[in-house]
């Protein structure tokens, strides 16, 4: 991996420090990013979880948005986790709320239950469509995919649902890869972001 290559976190809310822990497992440098201009340091960037409605807020305060609709234009990776996700997709409801509609998927908002239902769990990872593997999954306060659109890969499913999607250089998880042991699916978003570069 060349010395300007690096992958961004984006650090306004919720526990991105986990996801530039796992970077560094993997050996790829990462910086946490809370303005726009740092983008153009990035080669991709991973929005975790936390509160999607506070991480909108926090986005309008540095004009945050228009800036990740154009890294995406640029044809840079975006992986969202959990809220991540929520941020990402076209359609968000229970309730309705405003998204950046990068990924065609419509996702439910706290569906799994409250923070007392989160749990762990294995679920079924498939990167590449050559078969299966097991992979450790955590879910928070988790969002459900609902509806998955046509040009939509589901690479992850926990008890037969969609839980790992990808579509247009965007990757979305609604469960917590970082808070595992298991780093394979920021290696995939890693190597995403070493084709796009």
């Amino acid at each position: 991996m060349n010395a300007e290559f690096q992958v961004g976190v984006l650090a306004l809310q919720g526990d991105f420090e986990a996801h530039n822990r796992v970077l560094d497992r993997i050996g790829c440098p990462s910086i946490a990013v809370r303005k726009p201009s740092q983008l153009a340091e990035v080669a991709g960037l991973i929005i975790p979880g936390g509160e999607s409605t506070t991480l909108l807020k926090l986005m309008a305060t540095c004009d945050m948005e228009p800036a990740l609709r154009e890294f995406h234009a640029e044809g840079r990776p975006i992986f969202g986790t959990c809220a991540g996700i929520i941020l990402l997709a076209t359609e968000v409801t229970r309730p309705a709320q405003h998204s950046l509609g990068l990924i065609d998927v419509t996702v439910e908002r706290n569906s799994y239950g409250r923070q007392i239902d989160s749990f762990e769990a294995q679920g079924e990872y498939n990167p590449n469509g050559h078969g299966t593997q097991p992979l450790e999954m955590v879910f928070i306060r988790a969002p459900r995919i609902t509806r998955v659109g046509p040009k939509v890969q589901v690479l992850g499913r926990h008890e037969g649902e969609p839980v790992l999607v990808y579509a247009d250089r965007v990757l979305g998880s609604t469960f917590h890869p970082e808070m595992t042991s298991d780093t394979a699916v920021h290696e995939l978003f890693v190597t995403m972001c070493r084709v796009s570069h």
